[in-house]
């Protein structure tokens, strides 16, 4: 018996099981698949919101916080493990912002470097960007990391740790409720139990929290993305234009994203979102066309309401917690969202206030039977 279970093997179950175990605690981690092989590995990696400025104080507090954990965390997996997550900070150019005004007064009321730049600038940065755009914003202390690379990273980590055990490809099957408890939870590897139980699980969190009685609202929004195999130098850094993106990687390599799909729990990928990403892509930077398109593909992210992620105990239960719903947000808000439910699991002193993100109020409890 751990003293932790956590359910999900994506970014945030790997982080809050490495603070629990960094705390001293046992933990079980049970994924349905592989480790970091959903939503954590398909995003692109960019450490902020894509538009900061239009995401409500509960979003925008988790994601200061993480930006200032990644350049440690990145450099700490690096040398525990060898496996580099390649954290990048080389700013952000914003093109065509059609609320540039509110995003300096959110820049200047956060203390954020923010500023409107010329074409001269743009073209120092960027030289392969589009030429036609003479004004762009500028946010230097940006960055990326590349998250199939932070994923392998975390689950090399864990592998080393005793504390720590890996359930892949188990599957969870139920809850059995002992009181206000949950007794055992149950699985098609057989059944385990701990002394306090985390559903995280992305896009698959609401049907985890059915199966304790609870009306979870996240569901899966599918996003596709594309990968160019590009030249090293030909971007250079994060550039945004129309809600789409172009993210390079230290060996040249660049996405393009994404979609917003509504499409259940299909990953299915097609010739119309390929296109379509391929036309923002290289809308954005020109020399993209000559470049091939090496992989094309989906993932799922966990949506929620109003995007502000489930961070929590559950109602009804003394020892089941959630910490879902994050949507496009997941890797961004990852370190702060999983120190903050940490935080309470341990009796600590929270880095926030967890009040906009508990559940009580926000997911109904339904009667039991």
């Amino acid at each position: 018996m751990s003293d932790f279970l956590v359910i999900g093997g994506g970014v945030i179950g790997l982080m809050t099981t490495l603070q629990l175990a960094d705390a001293g605690h046992s933990v079980t981690v049970v994924e349905r698949g592989g480790c970091g092989s959903e939503a954590s590995w398909a995003g692109g990696g960019i450490v902020s919101p894509l538009y900061p400025w239009r995401y409500s104080s509960p979003v925008s507090r988790l994601a200061s916080w993480s930006e200032g954990a990644y350049p440690e965390l990145a450099l700490r997996l690096l040398e525990e493990t060898g496996v580099d997550p390649e954290y990048r900070q080389k700013g952000l150019l914003y093109l065509r912002v059609d609320d540039e005004a509110r995003a300096l007064e959110w820049a200047r009321e956060v203390g954020k470097p923010l500023s409107r730049v010329g074409a001269e600038v743009i073209r120092r940065k960027e030289p392969n960007a589009r030429r036609d755009i003479d004004e762009a914003l500028w946010m230097p202390t940006l960055g990326s990391i590349r998250n199939p690379r932070l994923m392998r990273a975390l689950r090399t980590r864990l592998e080393d740790m005793a504390a720590v055990t890996l359930r892949e490809q188990c599957t969870v099957t139920g809850f059995e409720r002992q009181g206000e408890r949950v007794a055992v939870v149950n699985t098609d590897q057989g059944n385990i139990s701990a002394d306090q139980v985390v559903i995280c699980a992305g896009a698959w969190s609401a049907g985890l929290a059915d199966m304790a009685g609870l009306d979870l609202p996240v569901r899966p929004v599918k996003g596709q993305m594309i990968l160019f195999k590009a030249p090293p130098g030909l971007v250079e850094r994060v550039v945004l234009m129309d809600g789409r993106y172009v993210i390079p990687r230290g060996d040249g390599r660049v996405l393009a994203g994404s979609t917003l799909e509504n499409a259940g729990f299909d990953k299915g990928t097609d010739d119309d979102a390929r296109s379509s990403l391929w036309h923002s892509a290289t809308g954005i930077i020109p020399a993209l066309a000559d470049c091939e398109i090496e992989h094309h593909w989906a993932g799922l992210r966990p949506g929620s309401p109003d995007g502000v992620p489930y961070i929590g105990q559950a109602s009804g239960w003394d020892n089941l917690h959630v910490n879902a719903g994050h949507y496009r947000n997941g890797l961004v808000l990852a370190p702060a969202s999983t120190r903050l439910l940490v935080d309470q699991l341990l009796g600590r002193e929270p880095i926030i206030d967890p009040a906009p993100y508990r559940l009580q109020g926000r997911v109904e409890e339904r009667p039991r039977g």
